[in-house]
């Protein structure tokens, strides 16, 4: 990691998914937006083999992402079967980093925060430095990688 880029993390939190999909859509709380980059959708289409549109569409104001994914009737991702992601070795960044958000405070520093909403959050150990510096070196390649228009 460049020495230029900073980022804060949670301490003290603790997480582990427990494979109850609900941020794999909409909750009776909550409609929930699956946002895309434009590398996500050319990825999930090209492993995929199905047209973006079939599974995603465009949407304004959330750049860097600028696509959506579609859900199913009942509100959920459209790659959710049976409570698993079916795409989960090519899922989307913001499936990657879910129950966590990085903020960008400009300067090259940036905060990861996290929703308690997730059923995850404080089970399992502690996560450290390495798990968010992880997350961020996924984030700074999906960024170089992403053309913004």
């Amino acid at each position: 990691m460049e020495a230029s880029w900073r980022f804060e993390y949670p301490k003290h939190v603790s997480f582990g998914c427990n494979q109850c999909s609900r941020c794999c859509g909409d909750t009776e709380y909550e409609v929930r937006h699956i946002l895309l980059l434009k590398n996500d959708v050319e990825r999930i289409s090209k492993e995929t083999l199905l047209e973006i549109n079939n599974f995603s569409e465009e949407v304004t104001g959330s750049k860097p992402y600028i696509y959506e994914m579609r859900k199913t009737q009942n509100g959920k991702c459209f790659f959710l079967k049976n409570n698993l992601c079916t795409i989960y070795k090519i899922r989307p960044l913001i499936c990657r980093f879910y129950p966590f958000q990085l903020r960008n405070f400009g300067n090259n520093n940036y905060s990861f925060s996290f929703t308690d909403r997730c059923p995850g959050i404080g089970m399992k150990p502690k996560l450290n430095e390495e798990f968010f510096e992880s997350l961020f070196h996924q984030f700074m390649n999906a960024m170089e990688r992403t053309q913004i228009p």
